[in-house]
């Protein structure tokens, strides 16, 4: 297994979780971005630049991960297309996308970008909080746990 990292929007508390856990289980993490990240020195942990433009991280990561891999995202188009290879995605949030539960989840955004293009005034997601980063990190280890199995 692997981690792969949609890095241009996870925030640097997620980072910083996602480094120590690299190190500490000894599995290869890359983060993938369109602008120059600083890393830790580390022999598990990489970093992949790509150009600027729409979705071209994202489908850097679509076409490098590999069944059971897990890919850190917020990006749910993404989660659903990693998801639907066979690879797990699991948001800076602590939730987990699965094959049960992408397809709603997907549904639900695009619902809100169209109701958001209609002139709905929606609300985002809440403040990234204390407790968003330690379910993630809860979730995160979870998986690690149950993956080495």
């Amino acid at each position: 297994m692997k981690i792969w990292v949609d890095a241009d929007a996870c925030p640097v508390v997620i980072k910083e979780i996602i480094f120590r856990a690299a190190d500490r289980t000894k599995i290869t993490t890359t983060l993938v971005a369109n602008q120059f990240l600083r890393i830790p020195f580390s022999p598990y942990i990489k970093f992949i630049g790509v150009a600027g433009g729409f979705d071209v991280a994202d489908n850097k990561i679509v076409e490098e991960c590999e069944t059971d891999d897990l890919v850190i995202t917020a990006d749910i188009p993404l989660a659903a297309l990693v998801v639907a290879k066979g690879a797990h995605a699991l948001n800076p949030r602590g939730e987990l996308y699965t094959t049960a539960n992408i397809k709603e989840r997907l549904a639900m955004r695009n619902l809100m970008n169209e109701l958001r293009g209609n002139g709905v005034d929606i609300s985002g997601p809440s403040i990234f909080n204390n407790s968003d980063r330690q379910a993630f990190a809860a979730a995160l280890d979870r998986f690690i746990a149950k993956s080495n199995k």
